[in-house]
């Protein structure tokens, strides 16, 4: 054929792609909502398979020291959804007590923090007119990011009970999950091609190797930080320790950066109290920081990921910008998977150069 008679057809082809691409775009009212209903239902699947990913590797080292294996996954199944069920009922009614303090004392955290305000501007009226936008930009900022915390942790707790029924299955579908294993693996192999096998087999290693390692530590590890930070905040008697702590454990998931944001809503509950605590604040979020960095990650998580810590951060600049909180928090795992993706598709290149 042709080469001119080729590049027609490449041609004709990509705008038939567009076209087609076009037509569905405008069809979108129309399978729209058909999508929501699946991705809704599809929610406590998701859930509970990433559950049973993370308890996949207790329950194997149950089954291969002799327990059978719907013993171990009973046993695991009641210690972790005993457990979070648990902390669930003593935790939530607190957690939601402390909310709704924390909503109605709004007024009188503006109201400090607009006396910051005013005392920053009147110390920083001779400055540079430059720098003086910048610290009202800051502030500005600080106040819109708490407006927000707020409306989204509300959002979320009013999603926890417009999704409650859904939410329910999950325990049932990780048993069944863990218990069935095997058979799932078998179906899963048989959809995947006889010549993908070897290369899916060793990818999906691959990835397991550092992101499954990776995740189950990292949990652990903000797990353990939460927990310390809800004690501690309780024994210097500062207000919502359940609810800092939360915040703490949850931002602790993004590394560099979590800390940071975990600890700006704490100083400025402790700032209602004294200066003094919120120097308290502050120096246990470093000494915090320290144990995490040279104790608790490096005895739990290890160095599973082999990234450089300058392609996460820019990893977790490009997540925030593109996904914002979400995309702070799958930044990594995601970089993960496509660094596994691009070394085995070069070695998968060399193989065939050299064979």
């Amino acid at each position: 054929m042709d080469i001119k008679v080729k590049w027609y057809y490449r041609l004709g082809f990509l705008l038939l792609l567009f076209v087609v691409l076009y037509v569905f775009i405008r069809l979108s009212p129309m399978w729209k909502p058909v999508i929501q209903i699946f991705l809704k239902v599809l929610l406590p699947f998701l859930i509970a398979g990433f559950i049973a990913y993370l308890l996949y590797p207790l329950v194997e080292k149950l089954h291969q020291n002799g327990l059978q294996r719907w013993l171990s996954v009973l046993l695991i199944y009641i210690l972790f959804f005993g457990g979070v069920g648990f902390a669930i009922y003593k935790g939530i009614p607190v957690f939601i007590k402390q909310l709704k303090d924390l909503s109605e004392n709004i007024p009188g955290f503006i109201h400090q923090y607009e006396m910051w305000g005013d005392f920053i501007e009147r110390k920083t009226k001779t400055w540079p007119l430059g720098i003086h936008e910048q610290i009202d930009v800051g502030y500005q900022a600080i106040e819109e990011g708490l407006k927000r915390l707020i409306e989204r942790i509300l959002k979320f707790f009013i999603w926890l009970v417009d999704n409650f029924f859904l939410l329910i299955l999950v325990p049932f579908i990780a048993f069944y999950i863990l218990k069935d294993i095997d058979y799932l693996k078998k179906t899963f192999w048989s959809f995947v091609p006889k010549k993908w096998r070897e290369q899916t087999r060793d990818f999906l290693f691959n990835v397991e190797q550092s992101l499954g390692n990776y995740i189950r530590g990292q949990l652990t590890v903000c797990a353990l930080v939460g927990i310390i930070s809800m004690i501690f905040f309780w024994l210097i008697k500062i207000d919502y320790p359940l609810l800092l702590g939360s915040i703490i454990g949850i931002t602790n998931v993004i590394p560099y950066f979590g800390p940071i944001i975990g600890v700006v809503p704490a100083a400025i509950i402790a700032s209602q109290t004294s200066v003094k605590m919120i120097i308290f604040v502050v120096l246990f979020v470093f000494f915090l920081q320290f144990l995490e960095g040279n104790i608790l990650s490096p005895y739990i998580v290890g160095k599973s990921l082999q990234m450089h810590p300058l392609l996460i951060i820019f990893s977790i600049l490009i997540g925030g910008e593109i996904g914002g909180v979400l995309g702070l928090i799958m930044a990594v795992p995601l970089i993960a998977v496509i660094k596994t993706t691009i070394l085995q598709a070069l070695d998968q290149f060399k193989r065939r150069d050299y064979g």
